[in-house]
């Protein structure tokens, strides 16, 4: 019994010594950028649905609507409004066609989706002045793209990288010691003030794609660094 008791204490002794012998020092700190992005592609998506006259007559109740706008009259005019406002054709793709169930008894309303590919913020202006909105369901802001994105990625990434060493610097020449060698980086999952949406956008004052003229991407990285004397 006092051998097996003499064999656990020394098992354990040896246990408890094993972090000492490592003479691991490290510090591990994470580091943050900024990347602002201006958008050289934007997407702008417009739903048009069907709708009745009456709807805008004032006076008719829903269930006295008899006329309605076929959805190929509402296509022609939008198509005609984005070609007054200088938007070519090939810019314009169809995104699906759905029906839209309106109210109990009603007919079913067809509607369609288009994502119109844009160079600049101004021609959103354009376009709200020249279409009618009756038959506009939605209008949003959809993805905003630049060519050189990768790029951008790049950078930041690299200035995050950079952010962590600067850090972990100062905070161990605060205690008298030196940063060692890179020992591990993580690369965290980068967050973004990126405006995918915004509905009803219906307004052609300028200032209200201020927010939306650039993209915001934040990268982070988690940086382990040795510590030396």
């Amino acid at each position: 019994m006092k051998m097996k008791l003499f064999a656990l204490v020394i098992s354990l002794l040896s246990v408890l010594s094993l972090p000492a012998q490592t003479n691991e020092r490290y510090i591990e700190v994470t580091g943050v950028s900024e990347i602002e992005i201006v958008p050289d592609k934007i997407h702008y998506l417009i739903e048009i649905r069907e709708y009745f006259e009456e709807e805008f007559d004032g006076k008719s109740k829903p269930e006295e609507y008899r006329t309605k706008v076929p959805l190929s009259e509402i296509e022609q005019g939008l198509r005609e409004a984005l070609a007054q406002a200088g938007i070519p054709q090939n810019a314009i793709r169809t995104q699906e066609i759905g029906d839209y169930w309106r109210q109990q008894g009603q007919d079913f309303l067809v509607s369609k989706k288009f994502d119109i590919t844009l160079a600049d913020f101004n021609q959103i202006n354009e376009i709200v002045k020249r279409i009618d909105t009756k038959g506009i369901h939605t209008m949003r802001i959809g993805e905003l793209e630049n060519k050189d994105m990768l790029a951008y990625h790049q950078k930041g990434k690299i200035e995050a990288l950079k952010a962590a060493q600067r850090k972990a610097g100062y905070l161990v020449e605060a205690v008298g010691k030196k940063l060692g060698n890179v020992i591990r980086i993580v690369e965290k999952d980068s967050g973004n003030a990126f405006p995918f949406a915004q509905s009803n956008v219906l307004s052609s004052d300028a200032a209200s794609f201020d927010s939306f003229r650039t993209v915001k991407k934040t990268y982070s990285m988690l940086v382990r660094f040795e510590i030396i004397d």
